[in-house]
């Protein structure tokens, strides 16, 4: 399964906000630039798992979470990230994005 790192950005982000910990002051305590932590939670540069561990210490959260959401067999695996994904799209893309995932669950 390849990594999702939007996912994994959206998710330590998500976690550093719970944590009300801005960007500036992890990247302080991680040795990096806020540019590099930016790119991170965007999901536009991959995260090491040295690199991830640290995060993960830093806001206490376990790295399978930020990696899995929850655990694959789980019946809510990406619920949270699908809702979010559909209420950004039209009604029309909802209605596209239904078909595909019926047609993809009746295999």
């Amino acid at each position: 399964m390849a990594l999702d790192y939007n996912i994994i950005g959206e998710r330590l982000k998500k976690a550093r906000n719970n944590k009300k910990i801005t960007q500036e002051k992890l990247a302080e305590q991680l040795d990096v630039s806020i540019a590099f932590l930016s790119r991170i939670e965007r999901g536009s540069s991959h995260i090491n798992l040295k690199r991830l561990t640290q995060i993960c210490e830093i806001l206490e959260v376990s790295e399978g979470y930020i990696l899995n959401g929850t655990s694959n067999n789980s019946e809510n695996y990406l619920s949270p990230e699908f809702n979010n994904l559909l209420n950004k799209v039209s009604p029309e893309k909802q209605k596209l994005i239904y078909k595909i995932a019926k047609v993809i669950s009746e295999e």
